[in-house]
């Protein structure tokens, strides 16, 4: 933590804070140096919300059916499966993302190039699933069982009493689970860094190649920028915006989750 902020100040000592947060372009290792993050922070977000789309919803949903409708042996059988899923290593689900998804995509859309931002984006979304129904169903089960009862006898069918009663219930928890979900996205490393490519543009168009901010990490990383330098420097200005970024999600979904459990105290 020191050394990470020490060497950021290093680095803010040679380069303006308000270029770092202005400057469209970012192009450190080139002889014409520009140092604004924003095509860095634009591609993580790009491939983080990809990844959300995906994991969110249908996290919830099987979140919802092993809590409300799986009978005890297929739920035997499931949650097993998406612990495996949970442990399988981020370099697999990128080379998963560049070899399988991306040739698949490329059929349905010819446009899409080679490296891109929706090929990992969705391997991500596959990759933070199991987060996502494991923490709502853990909101999901606390839930007074006091409250299903009061909506069956209301004459509630059990998908009313789903989406009319517990879903907004264990909101907080759930809130949470997807604030995690999306600190574990932005700060996920190799399935960009293979799937992505490394081309640190600032747009928004997920069939194009992008650079995230892990991916940029990992690039400078590998040896070839001198120590010392300012461009090695730049790893910890990332760094640290990264650092800033995750440190912030996960104090809102800490919050969200305090005072959900409070609530039912």
């Amino acid at each position: 933590m020191l050394v990470l902020a020490f060497e950021a100040f290093s680095f803010f000592e040679e380069v303006s804070i308000v270029d770092f947060f202005t400057d469209s372009q970012w192009t450190p290792l080139f002889s014409d140096k520009h140092f604004g993050i924003a095509p860095l922070l634009v591609g993580t977000l790009l491939t983080s919300g990809i990844a959300l789309v995906v994991a969110l919803p249908f996290g919830l949903l099987i979140a919802i059916y092993l809590t409300e409708f799986a009978s005890p042996r297929l739920r035997s059988i499931l949650k097993p499966m998406l612990e495996i899923l949970a442990g399988i290593p981020t370099v697999v689900f990128g080379y998963f993302a560049l070899v399988f998804v991306t040739p698949i995509l490329q059929m349905l859309i010819p446009s899409l190039e080679p490296f891109n931002a929706l090929s990992p984006g969705l391997v991500m979304g596959l990759m933070i699933l199991p987060m996502v129904a494991s923490l709502s169903e853990d909101a999901l089960y606390t839930v007074p069982r006091s409250l299903r009862d009061a909506a069956y006898a209301l004459g509630a069918t059990r998908l009313q009493m789903v989406f009319s009663v517990l879903v907004p219930a264990a909101m907080g928890g759930v809130t949470a689970s997807f604030i995690l979900a999306m600190s574990r996205a932005i700060g996920e490393t190799m399935i960009v860094a293979i799937a992505a490519g490394q081309q640190p543009v600032l747009t928004g168009n997920p069939l194009s190649p992008v650079e995230t901010m892990t991916a940029f990490i990992v690039q400078v990383s590998l040896g070839d920028t001198p120590h010392g330098t300012l461009e090695y420097k730049t790893i910890f200005a990332v760094a640290a915006a990264l650092f800033l970024m995750t440190l912030f999600l996960n104090n809102i979904s800490l919050r969200i989750r305090e005072r959900f459990e409070r609530a039912y105290v």
